[in-house]
């Protein structure tokens, strides 16, 4: 099944079609238009694994990774931290008080990135807080109401979810992204659009999980604007990879990937 459009050479996820619990919103105006498509970003690493058999592991036949032989070799500049110190701010638990230049919109988005592919986006009080949190408040309200139909009660137990979001007894849900690198495309003081190429983890850990954590490469796209003197979300597009090629790294069994979510913490990224 395809979760995605083609235009232009880039990839729009979308919600497939036979997606349960899952709704295709009305044509609406252009600002509601742009809180849509962060609906569909924030959902597409659980439509992978809605989608998923129970206990199959993904299909990964036929995919390829890396830079071909003769690729042209890369400066590291890009990629290196540049040791500006992190923000100090939070909003809960949301790293605040982004530097207004590029180097900010890029520490944003990579946080931002971190926080919509959490956990608490399943569970409707700590989505909505998070939410409102980043995003521009001009797309927010609208943003809560559709993600609050798409995270329905059916779409989170095709998810191996209960009807509030947690997981079931026993077993430990990850949903986890982990940016790698962040570049900004566009950038004219009060608005920047920034990509930021991740790694991520989802899935259902513990003995007898039909859902078993996997991971994903993507590159999320955030359109930024400078708003109450932070830079906040005003909407998002996600495009699968680049993705490397696979290790040999023996799988984990699923008490071990339980054991590590809950013991080992996450970061404050900046650029």
């Amino acid at each position: 099944m395809s979760f995605g459009d083609e235009h232009d050479g880039q990839t729009r996820t979308r919600l497939p079609e036979s997606a349960p619990g899952t709704t295709r919103p009305p044509a609406r105006s252009s600002r509601s238009l742009v809180a849509v498509v962060g609906v569909v970003v924030l959902l597409v690493a659980a439509i992978a694994l809605a989608n998923r058999g129970d206990g199959a592991s993904p299909d990964s036949a036929g995919r390829s990774g890396g830079p071909g032989p003769n690729a042209p070799t890369q400066s590291t500049a890009p990629t290196s931290a540049t040791g500006v110190r992190p923000v100090t701010g939070k909003n809960g638990q949301i790293p605040t008080g982004f530097a207004h230049d590029e180097q900010g919109a890029q520490s944003a988005a990579a946080n931002y990135a971190v926080a919509l592919g959490s956990v608490d986006m399943f569970q409707p009080g700590p989505r909505e807080a998070l939410v409102r949190a980043i995003h521009d408040p001009a797309v927010a309200d609208t943003l809560v109401r559709s993600l609050n139909d798409s995270y329905s009660a059916g779409f989170l137990a095709n998810v191996g979810l209960q009807p509030d979001g947690t997981a079931p007894n026993g077993l430990t849900f990850v949903s986890r992204t982990i940016p790698v690198g962040t570049k900004v495309k566009d950038y004219t003081g009060d608005t920047a659009t920034a990509e930021v190429w991740c790694t991520g983890l989802v899935g259902l850990a513990g003995e007898g999980s039909t859902k078993p954590v996997t991971s994903t490469w993507f590159t999320i796209t955030e359109k930024l604007k400078w708003v109450g003197g932070d830079w906040k979300v005003v909407s998002s597009e996600q495009a699968e990879g680049p993705t490397p090629v696979n290790g040999d790294n023996r799988a984990s069994v699923a008490d071990d990937i339980a054991k590590a979510v809950e013991g080992y913490g996450g970061f404050t990224y900046a650029r």
